[in-house]
């Protein structure tokens, strides 16, 4: 059995490795276009604020590591093509040019995704950069040395990251985002209001609700101009989204709209010689049980494994994703799984909601912090669909056991109840948990008609 894996981050990585493992009689080849394999690219902002020194630590892997595991690896290579009729891949040696056709009995897509560089007039001024793999953070750590002042576009995960990481170097700061609230796809409005009173007073340059016109300089960047105005910068860093790589396979297999590679609980795509794993593809999404793009090195790592474990036969099925995702933030630590109200009201999906405010553990501690708790449940099933926490103290642990509750649909009622330890050094009697359950029997009654309709 020859195997064929193009890309090699987090799916990839972890598909040829436990391949490798499973299948020791099979010819594995890894295509990979970057000189290196694995690299966390959700380290890339600790790794430009300098809390992670050696950038070694943001690889689990190596091409040396994957050849002693006796896997043909060819990094710098680039596929142009696939023909999936004949079952070959165009393969260009980025270093000597060459180009060569290889053959494959199974073909895994694990090409990831690309970041979103919408067409602004002026982006290809210098100074104006991409976040997403190694090299580009090594770019952003050497030209960021000489500026002075930094504005960030877009206010997801990474955006915000890298505000705090150029903040805390110094840095004046400035953050654009089309939409009026940061972390929007995340939480909901009551915690990114306490984020960005946090951004605020540290001085950073909120411009919300905002939309980049063009780029301004001679050569290099020294203004963003918006529909609302305009900044003067040294540097842009574009964190405005991600998109999947599946060009090679345009019309070839089935796809959503995004371009995400539709595959089934096998990590099987439409044709059957095909799998696909990680950014490039898409992953049911439990709260629905709808097929969505959700880019997570978790879903990736989760999907490469299954991709090794079912390229002979299918033996184990992927039990789908909640989202679940955790940040770090200027001291605040905020964790959320699941559907917000924000993304369930854009869905159409009618939910209801308990908010919990407490003291994470009892007050006669030496410290006590506030926390706050959403659970977002379906009033008529009573089941849990989504989940939110903010807190000085590390509670997201919190959100890893509501994303089970989603998976395994475990009704708002029956969180009143569960089994949870109590010791002061951690929480309290009642763990917050269960109270968000109890809360909800205030939100036990039938839901009418009208109030359908007026929510």
């Amino acid at each position: 059995m020859k195997i064929a894996v193009i890309g090699s981050t987090h799916a990839g990585t972890a598909a040829v490795k436990n391949m490798a493992q499973l299948y020791p009689d099979a010819e594995i080849h890894v295509y990979e276009r970057n000189d290196n394999v694995s690299f966390l690219s959700c380290g890339l902002a600790l790794y430009v604020g300098g809390v992670v020194q050696n950038a070694d630590d943001l690889f689990y892997s190596s091409p040396a590591e994957l050849k002693a595991m006796g896997i043909n690896v060819h990094v710098e290579h680039d596929v142009s093509s696939i023909d999936t009729d004949e079952q070959t891949i165009e393969v260009t040696d980025l270093n000597s040019g060459e180009t060569r056709t290889d053959n494959y009995d199974r073909l895994v897509m694990t090409t990831g995704s690309w970041p979103v560089t919408p067409m602004i007039e002026g982006i290809e001024l210098e100074n104006i950069l991409l976040a997403k793999n190694y090299h580009q953070a090594n770019r952003i750590i050497e030209q960021s040395s000489h500026a002075d002042h930094v504005t960030v576009v877009g206010a997801g995960y990474i955006g915000v990251e890298l505000v705090e990481a150029f903040q805390q170097a110094g840095k004046r700061v400035t953050l654009i985002d089309g939409v009026d609230r940061i972390l929007n796809k995340y939480l909901d409005e009551e915690f990114t209001d306490l984020v960005e009173a946090d951004f605020t007073d540290k001085g950073i340059d909120m411009r919300l609700g905002e939309t980049v016109a063009r780029f301004e300089g001679d050569q290099k960047v020294n203004k963003v101009i918006t529909d609302r105005g305009s900044v003067e910068t040294d540097m842009v860093i574009m964190c405005v989204g991600f998109r999947p790589n599946t060009d090679l396979l345009q019309g070839k297999v089935d796809m959503l709209e995004s371009g995400a590679i539709k595959v089934d609980d096998y990590m099987r795509t439409s044709n059957p010689n095909i799998f696909a794993a990680g950014d490039c593809c898409a992953v049911r999404y439990n709260p629905t049980g709808d097929a969505a793009y959700i880019p997570l090195a978790t879903n990736a790592v989760r999907m490469g494994t299954l991709v090794a474990r079912n390229i002979m036969k299918p033996q184990m099925r992927n039990v789908g994703t909640q989202g679940t995702s955790g940040l770090h933030i200027f001291g605040m630590n905020m964790a959320s799984t699941g559907l917000t109200e924000t993304a369930a009201a854009s869905m159409g999906i009618y939910v209801k909601s308990v908010t919990i405010n407490e003291k994470h553990r009892p007050e006669f501690m030496p410290t006590s912090e506030d926390v706050q708790l959403k659970v977002t449940f379906d009033p008529d099933s009573r089941s849990i669909l989504g989940a939110q926490v903010i807190s000085k103290a590390d509670v997201t642990q919190s959100i890893n056991t509501l994303s089970l509750a989603v998976q395994t649909g475990l009704k708002i009622d029956e969180l009143a109840f569960v089994d949870f330890f109590f010791q002061p050094h951690f929480n309290q009697p009642w763990n917050f948990l269960n109270k968000a359950g109890l809360a909800a029997f205030e939100q036990s009654e039938p839901v009418t008609p009208r109030e359908r309709i007026q929510a």
